[in-house]
């Protein structure tokens, strides 16, 4: 019974966020940029919007150069949470791909730098007035959110184990359609909860910055204006 109605959670998580980002992008997508507005100083080249924002996605370039200590806890946590996720396709593939079992080791101290970085994340939402005076309740329950889904991980890893023999052989069931047992751990129980309602709310929260990054004007238009003037799509149309 617990296996089920598991089972049923991870499903629907999985649809809302499939949908829900799919809906996000989409709209993204289909509102037109009426400005020339790329972030000065820009590439004046597709190439150079390209490592502009390969900079960006892995360095958070901008964000260094606007504040050093957010800049330090950001990156530490979105580092570390790659890290911790990659380490968890180990649950999903069998047999397991060599990145995998070489991210494994690394992957499972990640934990203690995501906790880190989201540490000084939430402390500066009560300790910086500005972010402090911006900062809605829905801010700290995203961030109380991921801290419960990483203090439980980090709990089953190094304080409390589980199965996690049978936690793969339930998550490869799933995949297939197929409900098998789950360990009724509460720990492990309340791990999976957190992340199926993190799934859930992900497409409806500010954590929707993470594909909405690659939609920003400011970050991928190209600083052309004059050799090349800009028409939004509606625009053009008017025009004709």
């Amino acid at each position: 019974m617990l296996g089920v109605a598991y089972a049923i959670l991870f499903y629907i998580a999985t649809l809302i966020l499939a949908f829900g980002v799919a809906a996000k992008v989409r709209t993204y997508i289909r509102v037109p940029a009426p400005l020339k507005i790329p972030t000065t100083p820009a590439p004046k080249t597709r190439s150079g919007v390209f490592w502009r924002m390969f900079r960006e996605v892995i360095f958070f370039e901008s964000l260094f150069k606007s504040n050093k200590w957010i800049w330090l806890f950001g990156w530490t946590f979105h580092m570390s949470m790659w890290l911790v996720v990659m380490r968890h396709l180990r649950y999903f593939s069998q047999p397991v791909w060599g990145w995998v079992e070489f991210v494994q080791p690394f992957g499972t101290y990640a934990a203690f730098g995501m906790i880190v970085g989201l540490a000084g994340l939430w402390g500066r939402r009560f300790l910086v007035e500005r972010i402090r005076y911006i900062s809605n309740p829905s801010d700290h329950l995203i961030l109380a959110l991921l801290v419960g889904i990483v203090l439980s991980g980090a709990m089953m890893r190094f304080v409390i184990r589980t199965d996690i023999v049978a936690v793969k052989a339930y998550m490869l069931g799933l995949m297939r359609l197929q409900i098998g047992f789950l360990p009724s751990d509460p720990v492990l129980l309340a791990h999976l909860f957190l992340v199926a309602v993190l799934m859930i709310v992900f497409p409806f929260s500010k954590l929707i910055h993470a594909p909405g990054l690659f939609f920003s004007p400011s970050r991928y238009q190209i600083d052309n204006p004059r050799e090349k003037r800009h028409v939004a799509h509606w625009a053009a149309e008017l025009e004709r």
